[in-house]
């Protein structure tokens, strides 16, 4: 099992593909190359907000609004508490987000196999690409050879400058954002003081999504999936041989891994996400 702290983590900003600032703390990643791939981070819109066009990645996305509202289309919004599905493939946006905008984001590699780049190699390439162009209104601007104008979108423009590879898009499994709202979902037993809220599974390889509550001494047995779990808690406190853990802890759990016992402090929950199983 890994663990990370949100005290405990450096805040980065995101680099100059998209306009605004986002300052992000990274708390878990995967292994880059691999279909599994992911980078779990919390993200705070800064002064003057952050704004994207109207666009789609070729990996899933979850989001989860901590505090605020989350825009991802004109008349689309992600309500605090909320929790969003953003299949690979799938356009979304354009989006405004309000100066103090607080988020959870998952990107993982989607179910096509396609895997997920990592924070770095993007980083590095959008440094690469400002010396050869400019990014503006979450665009990519240089002149091609013939001396062209020519525009990309900023995450594509930074995806091909790492890879040297021609981004490509599975078909859509879905025809939007899945925006799913907790309250609406009914609590339901596992264990003693366990219970679940399960918000969908999604493709043929079963990614999940869901809630898990635990009642003071109650302990959930983590990991043992079929894949990857995550869990960000999202509040109370749980002891893992015998250290504390508070809100906006994570832990990654891999398949191969025993179950790990969790016991809660106090009434505890965590947002559970299992990963595509390959």
């Amino acid at each position: 099992m890994r663990v990370a702290r949100s005290s405990e983590t450096d805040t980065e900003n995101v680099g100059t593909m998209r306009d605004g600032v986002l300052a992000q703390k990274h708390l878990l990643f995967g292994e880059d190359d691999s279909p599994l791939n992911y980078d779990l981070n919390m993200g705070r819109a800064g002064s003057g907000g952050w704004r994207t066009p109207r666009h789609r990645h070729n990996f899933d996305q979850i989001r989860y609004v901590i505090k605020g509202t989350l825009p991802y289309g004109e008349k689309q919004f992600l309500h605090e508490g909320w929790v969003g599905y953003f299949p690979e493939s799938v356009h979304y946006g354009p989006q405004e987000r309000a100066e103090g905008l607080e988020t959870m984001v998952l990107q993982f590699g989607g179910a096509s196999g396609g895997g997920y780049l990592s924070v770095a190699r993007r980083e590095a390439a959008n440094a690469e690409l400002n010396k050869v162009g400019t990014f503006k209104g979450g665009k990519f601007i240089y002149e091609d050879e013939n001396g062209q104008t020519q525009t990309r979108d900023g995450s594509e423009a930074c995806f091909e400058k790492a890879t040297g590879k021609t981004l490509e898009f599975a078909p859509p499994r879905y025809t939007d954002v899945i925006a799913m709202n907790p309250d609406a979902f009914d609590w339901t037993p596992e264990d003693e003081g366990v219970q679940v809220k399960t918000l969908g599974t999604f493709t043929e390889r079963g990614a999940r999504i869901g809630f898990v509550r635990l009642d003071p001494d109650g302990v959930y047995k983590a990991g043992a999936k079929e894949s990857i779990e995550i869990l960000f808690l999202t509040k109370g406190q749980v002891v893992i041989d015998n250290i504390e853990y508070g809100p906006e802890s994570a832990f990654e759990l891999l398949p191969d891994e025993k179950p790990v016992p969790m016991r809660a402090t106090r009434e505890t929950e965590f947002l559970s996400i299992v990963l595509h199983k390959f």
